[in-house]
């Protein structure tokens, strides 16, 4: 199969010849049995931040089984130091039954994704919007409970605070995306002005997550006074976003 000739805007050229290296790697440990590579993420939609955000991959292989998920181990000991995340492993086959169950993640990945090698699996793709809502519910309220849960593990100290506020805000930004297709709004890629603008679209403040986006980009430092109470807006905020997309969605 032939290469894919592609240039990704917003992401440095020495990223991106890592990843036609990396690239060249994986379809040499897979040969015959590779049917694409995928990038998605941040990289994709040119929020990708030098040293902070992570290369995420999607491999369709022809098959699978313990020996060639095997041999992916060579690439992730090469490519892990180089923020390459472990990829997802699919077949074509797997796809649209998997996008019953998620489909959230792959209206996403569909809707902004560079392919980097093969064939692009997406093309005549299709996501049900059925299963779109409980998705999205179950995703931000799941998301508000577990951080209280990890803020309690963490021993609520601010340093605890300044990791988990990031991680949050990084798993929340997708389901966003899903409220916006919910609700029949334009699909916003860039995290402040989806933020702001589902703040608009509720009238409800989010003043938290975009200082969790502050701090997810380096923008900001919150003192150990000061961070608390970013805590505490952005689960004032979360909370908020929770309840009105939950009535939003028993009302349809």
């Amino acid at each position: 199969m032939a290469a894919v000739a592609w240039t990704i805007d917003g992401v440095p050229d020495e990223t991106q010849r890592l990843l036609r290296s990396y690239v060249k790697d994986v379809a040499q440990a897979y040969g015959e049995q590779l049917d694409a590579i995928l990038l998605f993420g941040s990289a994709v939609r040119g929020e990708f931040l030098p040293g902070r955000s992570n290369l995420n991959i999607l491999l369709f292989l022809r098959s699978y089984d313990v020996a060639l998920l095997k041999a992916y181990t060579g690439v992730h000991k090469k490519w892990s130091n180089d923020q390459v995340v472990v990829p997802l492993f699919l077949t074509k086959a797997d796809l649209q039954a998997s996008a019953l169950v998620f489909p959230l993640e792959y209206q996403d990945i569909q809707d902004c994704h560079r392919l980097l090698w093969g064939q692009d699996p997406f093309i005549g793709f299709k996501v049900d919007p059925r299963h779109l809502a409980g998705e999205v519910l179950q995703s931000l309220r799941g998301n508000l409970v577990r951080m209280r849960q990890r803020l309690v593990e963490g021993e609520t100290t601010e340093e605890s605070m300044m990791l988990l506020l990031p991680l949050s805000v990084t798993a929340v930004l997708p389901v966003l995306r899903g409220v916006q297709r919910l609700l029949g709004r334009p699909v916003l890629s860039h995290g402040e002005p989806l933020v702001q603008d589902l703040a608009d679209c509720f009238a409800i403040d989010l003043a938290g997550l975009s200082e969790a986006l502050s701090i997810k980009r380096g923008h900001i430092s919150p003192g150990h006074k000061e961070i608390p109470r970013v805590m505490d807006r952005y689960f004032d905020g979360l909370g908020r976003l929770v309840d009105a997309v939950e009535r939003h969605v028993g009302q349809r």
